[in-house]
């Protein structure tokens, strides 16, 4: 009873300093805004979102722009305005760190301003989370999708979708992907569009994948012009990402050859759509950060594309579809495509049951398991030289990256996998190697 009244206290306590930590986070920034002259560029949405904040940060900085950004996942109320001030995130009952913190945001303001633009991530994980950060008055509201996400908490995606587009209530404009948001969701908005579709403000109009990590594109900005740009971030999903990249900085008001030679230096991220050498002079396709069935299906035909003498599918449990999860899995299964994949390998339990059935049904060859260690030592043993490994998964118990250890020509690469602090190892180890 004790353990469990002191549980309940921490608890309380972490909440009531959530909220001074955010209320006091939230006014500095309102006042920098109100002090300094900079862009802020924010990017939300139901895929892609990390991917591409970080795509035209870096397509910024290569025009010689200030950029505050944060590489990781600083996507919530708390940890969004520290990036205003380039701050690290500590414990929530750290007081000790938090006065520092404010102490030094507060001298930063009173000095000029490091940054010429800020680019964050504004995430949400229920209704009514996207409303907390107007203070950050965008400048350009980028939004990637609206498809489904987190459905356990917003049930449809009529919610998804009014979660979203609050954004653009407090940003001065807007950029959005048309193909990947219902244009109901759209009408009698103002905003400037991208996508491959041929309607959009911003689209591209041929691209070609010349090898894994090298490809070309030919953009179409709104006043006419045509923009030729190399791009080493692979598959229709990351032709989208550059695309935003390059239209955000269009909107921003950088040149032709400024953007064309930002979006030359995109590298592709950490677990999303990331290259790496595997054992047997194998090629390991890392997407393991997060996994939903148009992402998935993208990288499916990246892996379908490339040249190889064995195809491999590690497919993992897609988390947060909630209703949706069968109908979602099944989907990903149907797509598996005999004629091109020697082998699918899943994890966890929803891609079992549902996914690999669909697979099966298709014609592929299924092998499911519950751990990502198990799929590393069978995958190990049945790669061939040359071959190629595609991993797709979410988090709890799935952990994709995972399954890619055993298959690193490098084992120095590990580091360069998601999820690799001692945080997450922990999270682990609790979950598959008790």
């Amino acid at each position: 009873m004790a353990s469990k009244s002191k549980s309940s206290w921490r608890s309380k306590l972490k909440k009531l300093g959530r909220a001074v930590v955010c209320r006091t986070l939230e006014r500095q920034v309102k006042r920098l805004r109100a002090k300094r002259e900079f862009k802020v560029i924010a990017v939300a949405g139901s895929v892609g979102k990390t991917s591409t904040k970080a795509a035209i940060a870096k397509t910024l900085e290569a025009a010689s722009l200030r950029v505050a950004w944060q590489a990781g996942n600083y996507n919530d109320r708390v940890t969004v305005p520290l990036i205003f001030f380039n701050q690290d995130e500590p414990s929530i009952l750290n007081v000790l760190a938090w006065l520092r913190i404010f102490w030094q945001n507060s001298r930063m303001m009173r000095r000029p301003y490091p940054y010429d633009v800020v680019v964050v991530e504004l995430g949400s994980d229920g209704p009514g989370q996207m409303q907390h950060f107007s203070y950050t008055q965008p400048d350009i509201a980028v939004l990637t999708a609206i498809m489904p996400e987190h459905m356990a908490y917003f049930g449809t995606l009529d919610a998804v979708a009014a979660e979203e587009l609050d954004m653009l209530r407090y940003s001065k404009q807007a950029l959005i992907n048309i193909d990947d948001t219902p244009a109901k969701y759209l009408e009698g908005r103002q905003f400037m569009s991208y996508g491959l579709d041929g309607k959009a403000d911003y689209q591209v109009l041929a691209w070609r994948q010349l090898e894994l990590e090298d490809g070309v594109m030919t953009i179409a900005l709104p006043d006419g012009a045509r923009l030729e740009a190399a791009s080493a971030i692979v598959g229709k999903q990351g032709v989208k990402i550059v695309l935003a990249a390059a239209a955000a900085a269009h909107m921003a008001g950088l040149t032709q050859d400024d953007i064309a030679k930002g979006v030359a230096g995109i590298k592709p991220f950490a677990g999303r759509m990331q290259i790496l050498e595997g054992i047997h002079d194998s090629i390991l396709i890392d997407d393991t950060y997060n996994a939903s069935p148009p992402a998935v299906k993208a990288a499916l035909d990246v892996l379908y594309a490339t040249k190889a003498p064995q195809r491999i599918a590690i497919l993992g449990s897609m988390n947060q579809m909630g209703d949706y999860s069968p109908d979602a899995h099944r989907e990903v299964g149907a797509y598996c495509d005999a004629g091109k994949l020697d082998l699918v390998v899943t994890i966890g339990s929803d891609a079992e049951t549902y996914l690999a059935p669909a697979a099966r049904e298709a014609g592929c060859e299924v092998q499911s398991f519950a751990s990502p260690y198990q799929v590393s030592e069978f995958v190990k043993s049945r790669l061939k030289a040359g071959g190629i490994v595609l991993a797709e998964g979410s988090q709890d118990g799935v952990f994709a990256e995972e399954a890619l250890k055993a298959l690193l020509k490098h084992p120095k690469d590990q580091s360069r996998l998601v999820r690799q602090s001692a945080h997450w190892m922990k999270i682990k180890r609790e979950q598959f190697l008790r």
